[in-house]
């Protein structure tokens, strides 16, 4: 059990990766450290900015109203400079007199006119008119003295509320953490698959000299007698050894060969492609949340949007797994998939100033495999957007026409290439793509539209490039599916 236990006992598959894990929680934490170290010195320091901002601008409105002693006029002033400055949450604001007692203040009830400001509370300020957080709390601290021809009017003491700046930092620290694991898991696996390339040649000659106990002697392959170092050693003195039993035994065998690799970079760098499209739009959602998630119909749009989002991602997976037939549940495509579609669109086209002039007249329900036909649009609208040039108009429709669902993509790019029209057109499953740098996208989109039974009409557009108008049957089994 203890060896069992004992690290130097694990093999160097198991090592490696562990000290690189050990050694990346160590480099993440400095880094986590370092970064939310700077971030909180820069938020605390532009607040201080803000609020000597906040202090000036008041302290100005403020003289007059002090000189004449008017308490409604101060607390009108500092009730009216509360909004004035975005991203500043002024929490309290205290303006005390030439004696140090209280003129006005905008919680009148705890710090009434008339009365000494209470020794904890002016403890909380620094001497001099400084900045100070308060430790592990939620407000910030600022004063200022009122000051009208060198003389002391009186002073203003403010409060701020930092809980929004807690609130970035806790989010920047979730991003760190969830970065750090993604960066440690793939570092980890890199290790593990370098290091049992590094020790290939040991488990190889293990393995041979394991399989001459109980039958032949089994060659090295020449390369790997040609190797230098220690390993080139050994390989060669047990080149030498087979070479002589070889000899003996009059005895060859051959290396069986390698296993060819399956083309797992294609299918990686695919998944990769389809999963990335639709997060313009779910980041699109999350900004609205943020700015919007206090006003209900907007919060409900945008978690939907980002459920229906992640739902696609997710199937996209089992899509691009084009070698196994995709299961699951299925659903019919709704009106709010469409209206989707513009939203995952929108950050695209915003980027590249594009006009997305959009139609869909599709009433309700229908019976066409949502997530794939979802997939095949979000495909093509993208490689529209991708074409057009900067500030041209990219127009999308969607109909219902008898039994089929028809969509219409118009770009204005320079058109599409005839191999590439033609590629999509085709209904061969073993067409190929029809150049090797074409990447997966239209790939894809040919093979699902191949599932959906869909057609693709391709010619050149009004606008100037190309229309491509999909045709989508009706699938009435799976509308029953949906149903049940």
């Amino acid at each position: 059990m203890r060896r069992a236990l004992a690290v130097s006992s694990w093999p160097l598959t198991v090592q490696i990766p562990l000290l690189v894990v050990i050694l990346m929680v160590a480099l993440s934490l400095t880094v986590s450290q370092q970064v939310l170290g700077r971030l909180q010195a820069t938020q605390e320091r532009h607040l201080q900015e803000l609020g000597n901002a906040y202090l000036d601008g008041l302290s100005s409105s403020l003289i007059p109203a002090v000189l004449r002693r008017d308490v409604w006029e101060t607390f009108d002033t500092v009730d009216r400079a509360k909004g004035m400055y975005r991203g500043l949450a002024a929490a309290g604001t205290i303006v005390l007199d030439s004696g140090g007692k209280v003129l006005a203040a905008s919680d009148p009830r705890a710090f009434p006119t008339g009365t000494s400001l209470p020794a904890e509370v002016t403890a909380r300020f620094a001497k001099g008119g400084g900045f100070r957080t308060q430790e592990g709390g939620t407000l910030a601290f600022l004063s200022r003295d009122l000051v009208y021809e060198d003389r002391k009017l009186g002073s203003v003491y403010a409060s701020f509320d930092t809980t929004h700046l807690a609130a970035e930092r806790r989010e920047v620290l979730m991003t760190l953490i969830a970065t750090n694991i993604a960066i440690t898991i793939v570092l980890a696996g890199l290790g593990y698959f370098a290091v049992g390339r590094m020790v290939r040649p040991i488990r190889l000659l293990t393995d041979h000299l394991q399989q001459s106990t109980k039958a032949e002697v089994m060659p090295l392959s020449p390369e790997f007698r040609s190797a230098v170092g220690e390993t080139g050693r050994l390989f060669r003195s047990y080149g030498r050894l087979v070479d002589a039993v070889r000899d003996r035994e009059n005895l060859a065998r051959r290396l069986a060969e390698e296993e060819r690799l399956a083309s797992l970079g294609r299918l990686a760098s695919g998944m990769a492609h389809e999963i990335n499209n639709p997060l313009g739009g779910l980041f699109n959602s999350l900004d609205t949340l943020k700015r919007h998630g206090d006003k209900p119909l907007a919060r409900k749009a945008s978690i939907d949007l980002l459920e229906r989002g992640l739902t696609g991602i997710r199937d996209v997976v089992k899509t691009a797994l084009v070698s196994y037939r995709s299961v699951g549940e299925t659903r019919t495509l709704h009106p709010a998939d469409i209206a989707d579609l513009r939203l995952l669109l929108h950050p695209e086209a915003e980027r590249r100033s594009l006009t997305i002039a959009w139609t869909s007249a599709i009433g309700g329900d229908v019976p066409v495999d949502a997530t794939k036909a979802r997939q095949i649009l979000l495909n093509l609208l993208l490689n529209a957007c991708a074409a057009s040039p900067a500030g041209s108009v990219v127009t999308f429709s969607a109909r219902r026409s008898g039994e089929s669902f028809i969509v219409t993509i118009d770009d204005s790019g320079p058109g599409m290439p005839e191999e590439a029209a033609a590629y999509l057109r085709s209904r061969d499953v073993l067409t190929t793509l029809y150049e090797p740098n074409a990447g997966l996208g239209l790939w894809l989109v040919r093979r699902l539209m191949i599932e959906l039974g869909a057609t693709a009409a391709i010619e050149a557009s009004a606008l100037g490039g190309t229309r491509i108008v999909v045709t989508f049957p009706f699938n009435h089994e799976e509308a029953l599916a949906d149903v049940a």
